[in-house]
């Protein structure tokens, strides 16, 4: 997937090329975007960046990647804007006081946490992520900074999986998809 050439494809069509599509994977029945071949393909990787980072561009101070592969794109895009990264970590993996929110996923459940103290309230954030499906993680996401009394000024990601509702749940907030695929 690397040495793939996808520079010709619109970014629509090269988000999906560029990841490898695991059928049954957690379980029977989901098709599995695993992003980590995007990651690995430079040209695809740096596109996504720039097209974020440019949707985006003068609306945030501060950017929040949802563990793990939110990381990544938060530290990119925080890179390239000039602005600092905040993590939305897995329950019981921040060491100070947190804010916490569970919330459901489309095969289980989970809770998210950010540091209390880390933002001060009033800042605006853009949240990322891979993936927008039923939206359970970004909505958790974006009520912890209701929590923490952050603006939240949008959400950005690479895949979203169509008819799963996962936009309706995040709300009025501006949400910004490289690719939209069916599921």
């Amino acid at each position: 997937m690397i040495s793939a050439d996808l520079q010709n494809l619109s970014i629509r069509d090269a988000v999906p090329a560029a990841c490898a599509q695991i059928q049954d994977f957690p379980k029977p029945g989901i098709l599995f975007y695993d992003v980590t071949t995007l990651f690995a393909n430079p040209q695809v990787f740096r596109r996504c960046i720039d097209e974020l980072t440019e949707h985006f561009a003068g609306t945030f101070d501060i950017v929040a990647g949802v563990e793990a592969r939110g990381f990544l794109l938060a530290s990119a895009i925080a890179y390239s804007a000039g602005t600092g990264v905040m993590t939305v970590r897995k329950a019981g993996k921040l060491p100070r006081d947190t804010y916490t929110k569970e919330y459901e996923l489309e095969y289980g459940s989970a809770a998210i946490e950010i540091h209390r103290d880390d933002i001060p309230a009033g800042t605006r954030v853009l949240i990322v992520d891979d993936l927008l499906a039923t939206g359970g993680t970004l909505a958790a996401a974006v009520n912890l900074m209701d929590q923490a009394q952050l603006k939240v000024a949008g959400v950005g990601v690479l895949l979203e999986l169509e008819g799963l509702g996962g936009r309706e749940a995040i709300g009025p907030h501006l949400v910004e998809s490289l690719s939209i695929v069916s599921e």
